[in-house]
């Protein structure tokens, strides 16, 4: 079995950031021991230089390898240089035990939008030309809409040239933040995998701080979603090979949010 969390958004330096939580989210990533821990942004709230040293800290109790990539609040008044500093490059590529995993900065500084770029799409489609039984995208903004979120205004912004570009690659799955709203989402044989917050109570509606596990075992795919101090629900699991769904709980995601809605019918 190949193990990878999924952690987003801790906005260290915010006046919501718990460190009760982030220490706790430490502590069961290393009873965890995930194969890699993928963090997809906002590590801060402004980007300031004492705000990264902060993230940094946490971070070097985490046993596990972790791959970052910048979010918008990490770009702020030229956070990204910072980032690069003190985090490591913006964009990068690794295979982890037969996966492939890409991250790619989609943040603009001083923009809560963001987007890829045509520039980096011929770089993203080499990363991916590779064999792996999974091919991951880490990513901060979010390619699709999520429920209980508000307007639309701070995705990417070549979200649909992306998701081409993606699908042709082979990519199975998206790892997203930005909007603290766990969800996950199927888009052709492509999985959107949205993280909530891991140690903020900046929150939306009824949901909780939470990260996302994703394991491959075989030909299957789960992804959970872990409450630190509390248990964890499936919310996705489907099978590489077929697309088959086994399970899905995405109802009760929307119930998190706003709690008398319902999926429309298929």
């Amino acid at each position: 079995m190949v193990t990878i969390a999924h952690i987003s958004d801790p906005h260290v330096g915010s006046p919501y950031f718990v460190p009760n939580l982030m220490n706790r989210v430490i502590v069961e990533l290393n009873q965890l021991e995930p194969d890699i821990v993928v963090c997809t942004g906002d590590l801060t709230n402004e980007g300031y230089r004492n705000e990264y040293k902060n993230w940094v800290a946490y971070r070097e109790r985490i046993a596990a390898p972790i791959v970052t990539v910048p979010g918008n609040h990490d770009a702020r008044n030229v956070g990204y240089l910072h980032f690069e500093d003190l985090i490591g490059p913006r964009h990068w590529s690794m295979d982890v035990r037969g996966v492939r995993i890409v991250g790619a900065d989609s943040s603009e500084p001083d923009l809560n939008d963001g987007q890829i770029g045509r520039e980096r799409y011929d770089w993203i489609r080499e990363q991916f030309a590779v064999d792996a039984e999974l091919k991951i995208f880490a990513i901060h903004h979010h390619l699709l809409p999520v429920p209980g979120t508000g307007r639309e205004r701070s995705i990417v912004n070549d979200a649909g040239d992306l998701l081409e570009v993606l699908i042709d690659a082979g990519v199975r799955m998206v790892l997203t933040g930005h909007k603290h709203v766990p969800y996950v989402w199927r888009l052709e044989n492509i999985y959107i995998v949205n993280a909530g917050t891991c140690s903020s109570l900046r929150l939306r509606g009824y949901t909780k701080p939470c990260y996302n596990i994703v394991e491959l075992e075989g030909d299957e795919v789960k992804i959970h979603r872990k409450f630190p101090f509390g248990g964890q629900t499936v919310l996705a699991h489907f099978s590489l090979s077929s697309g088959e769904q086994y399970h899905r709980e995405l109802e009760a995601l929307m119930r998190d949010v706003r709690p008398n809605a319902s999926l429309p019918q298929e």
